[in-house]
């Protein structure tokens, strides 16, 4: 999913580099393209982008309902008071 949203990113990056030279180019369906739907597709684009980011990076979390790895501590031990100063 990491590698879609990379896809996606570099799509969208050149989306708009591409668009704002030549709004033409990248809305080709248009009868009249502008920037200002460059910037907005562009947008759109990096959302997605950075929303297959963020679930691809929490599918590698690990679960939290899982019981952690118990660590022996060792009992304290009773100190000696018969030197110590009063």
């Amino acid at each position: 999913m990491i590698t879609a949203a990379i896809n996606v990113l570099i799509y969208a990056i050149l989306t708009l580099l591409v668009g704002l030279y030549k709004p033409k180019w990248a809305l080709f369906w248009m009868k009249e393209p502008s920037r200002i739907m460059v910037i907005v597709m562009a947008v759109v684009l990096f959302m997605v982008a950075a929303t297959l980011f963020g679930e691809g990076n929490r599918d590698k979390q690990p679960d939290i309902n899982q019981p952690a790895a118990t660590i022996e501590v060792p009992a304290a031990q009773p100190t000696k008071t018969e030197n110590l100063p009063q």
